[in-house]
């Protein structure tokens, strides 16, 4: 079985970086800041999407500001990582013991995840990933599309773990089950109206999502 993971709101509790980084980006670019709530409604999606619904009617200069210093915010406060939410560091290790692939659908740039990855120590943890600046930003699928040509499988034979609508929309696009999770930037809500086959509230109770719905066992041979 291959498990596609969303990063920030799902496996990171990064939210609050975001946030914070986002709105001083704001502010640097002379432009007013965005609420708390609708930075949160854009988590997930590639920056340059993000900015431009932030602020519709910016001029472009305006929005490269924003983007060029949210990066450098976000780089510096990145040296501390953020926390793992709870149960991810042994559902992931859990996973893998048992057949698993793992792999990372991202609306963060590849040089972001790299940097995460290696403060992290977990350059080899996962077989695949996709970010939002080498393909298609969420929801538009193409990111999926490409891990499931990677691993050489069909998207029904995939699933996809989210925190955002955008993770889920872009699964049910191509037919691939996925899982909320209710602690991240959505409300649940908006995570239950792209049918996922359930919206859980803590990380742990993945493993028997995967075994109710997916029939995966230990010691299952990887699709």
């Amino acid at each position: 079985m291959v498990v596609i993971f969303d990063w920030d709101g799902t496996l990171i509790d990064s939210a609050g970086k975001i946030i914070a980084c986002m709105q001083q980006a704001a502010r640097d670019a002379a432009l007013a800041p965005p609420t708390d709530d609708q930075v949160r409604n854009i988590i997930g999606l590639g920056l340059d999407l993000a900015i431009a619904r932030l602020y519709p009617d910016a001029a472009q200069r305006q929005r490269d500001e924003v983007r060029e210093h949210y990066s450098r915010n976000f780089i510096a406060a990145d040296r501390i990582p953020c926390a793992f939410f709870p149960g991810v560091t042994d559902g992931l290790a859990s996973l893998q013991v048992r057949g698993a692939q793992l792999a990372v659908a991202t609306g963060k740039s590849r040089k972001g995840l790299a940097r995460v990855l290696e403060n992290l120590g977990m350059e080899a943890f996962f077989a695949a990933t996709r970010c939002a600046d080498e393909t298609a930003s969420k929801p538009d699928p193409l990111m999926l599309q490409e891990l499931c040509e990677e691993f050489g499988i069909r998207p029904d034979e995939a699933i996809m773990v989210g925190d955002t609508e955008y993770d889920l929309e872009m699964a049910r696009r191509i037919a691939m089950p996925s899982v909320g999770v209710s602690y991240g930037a959505h409300a649940v809500e908006r995570l239950t109206r792209w049918q996922p086959l359930q919206v859980i509230d803590a990380f742990a109770e993945l493993d028997g999502v995967l075994t109710r719905h997916c029939g995966f066992r230990p010691g299952e041979a990887n699709s």
